[in-house]
């Protein structure tokens, strides 16, 4: 009888066996998915005083169904919101307050703003500040999908060169001038050298253009610069409507250790098209022009750098390898909306499968370990791309071959045990 039931424990082992390699081989192609094994121990019928030396084992037993975790391939996709972590870690996700935890990284933005997995659990990741800071504190990653608020222009900032070949002109620039008088009045090209303009973004996001004027007078190295915003003289600090700012460069083209560098505009009105107030705040700003020189070269300006924007929607997202997601504005700001957080274990065989790809900890896995990815041993985070089952086909076909041999020599046994025992009826 006992070899009956040890052949039966062969049987069982072997259909466990063929159990795990069809689960392998059935999520050969499923984002995330471990490969399992199956690890059997050897039995033996023993008493408190031990088994004697001649014990015969009384079959086997499924001691353990171990996951593997390699890393599995990584494939590109055409989705920023599909995620592979290059090395180790877990994804976090928060399934209503529920821990969970996975290397399937099909992630998508649901109705909220907050970036889920395919069965709506929510990715967690640390948080950032108003300023756009990261912070230590853990939560769901949600999209602002709000208009960024525009930001009103409070620094230019300019590189260009003034000829120094040209000579002063004719006339006087005159001014001030108003492009919505009646009729308008707008600076004669006869009266300068050169020109240059940009946008500049009032409190509201509304555009308006800054134009400088240069003009060179008599004495030489000297430049007068007016300022009109919109086609309309401002008043540079100090002076009066209209004046300009005169700056004097050196034998060497360097501006003199005395001259202005700056033009500062104080309490500018930002008008709308028809000139009228548009209802925007009074401005101040300043117009750098530290990086001017004068060589006997064309007027050229070089780069015009100023720090207003108007207001912007949310045009994309874009997550980099250190796991911080950033919004991209219409406006073409951007800015950190969280950093995904990845969690290691100190046993990973102690984690417990709860299927959809995810695991959660025991306490033989130990708690979570959360990083920065990158860090501790971290993984780093590849957009875009999405981590293969790892899976090796070709060994599972191996492994099926030998899991259906055990069950037939199994089988075997227990025919020959069926033979022997009725032999032994039979006898008369």
């Amino acid at each position: 009888g006992m070899s009956f039931s040890t052949a039966i424990s062969g049987i069982n082992a072997a259909t466990a066996d063929l159990g795990i390699v069809s689960n392998n081989i059935a999520n050969a192609s499923t984002t995330g998915f471990k490969a399992s094994r199956a690890e059997f121990a050897d039995v033996y019928a023993t008493s408190l005083l031990g088994a004697g030396a001649n014990a015969i084992g009384a079959g086997v037993s499924l001691s353990s169904v171990k996951q593997e975790f390699g890393q599995g391939n990584i494939s590109f996709t055409d989705n920023s919101l599909d995620l592979a972590i290059n090395g180790n870690g877990f994804f976090q996700l928060s399934a209503e307050g529920a821990i969970e935890y996975t290397r399937a990284g099909t992630f998508q933005v649901d109705r909220e703003g907050f970036i889920v997995s395919n069965k709506g659990a929510r990715l967690q990741g640390f948080q950032v500040s108003a300023a756009g800071e990261v912070t230590g504190q853990l939560g769901d990653i949600r999209l602002d999908t709000s208009l960024i608020d525009p930001n009103a222009t409070g620094n230019i900032e300019l590189t260009s060169n003034l000829d120094s070949r040209d000579v002063a002109p004719a006339l006087a620039f005159g001014g001030p001038f108003d492009a919505f008088a009646s009729p308008p009045t707008a600076p004669d090209p006869e009266n300068f050298n050169a020109t240059t303009s940009t946008t500049i973004f009032d409190s509201l996001g509304n555009p308006h253009v800054l134009s400088l004027y240069y003009v060179k007078t008599a004495i030489p190295g000297e430049w007068n610069v007016y300022s009109l915003v919109d086609g309309v003289s401002q008043t540079p600090s100090g002076g009066a409507l209209g004046d300009p700012v005169t700056l004097q460069f050196t034998s060497d083209g360097q501006f003199d250790p005395a001259s202005a560098t700056q033009i500062d505009i104080a309490g500018y009105t930002p008008v709308d098209a028809a000139g009228v107030p548009n209802g925007a705040a009074l401005q101040d700003f300043t117009v750098d022009l530290q990086e001017t020189t004068q060589f006997g070269t064309n007027f050229a300006v070089s780069s015009i750098v100023q720090d207003g924007f108007s207001a912007g929607e949310l045009g994309g997202l874009q997550i980099d390898e250190s796991g911080i997601a950033f919004a991209r504005y219409t406006n073409g700001e951007s800015r950190a909306l969280g950093q995904i957080a990845l969690a290691s274990f100190n046993n990973l065989n102690g984690l417990q499968p709860v299927g959809d790809s995810n695991w959660v900890e025991t306490f033989a896995s130990g708690s979570a370990n959360l990083g920065e990815p990158g860090t501790a041993g971290l993984g780093a985070i590849q957009s875009a791309a999405l981590e293969d089952s790892n899976v090796e086909i070709t060994a599972e076909l191996v492994n099926l071959i030998e899991a259906q041999r055990n069950f037939q020599a199994n089988a075997q046994v227990i025919q020959a045990n069926d033979a022997i025992t009725q032999i032994v009826i039979n006898l008369r």
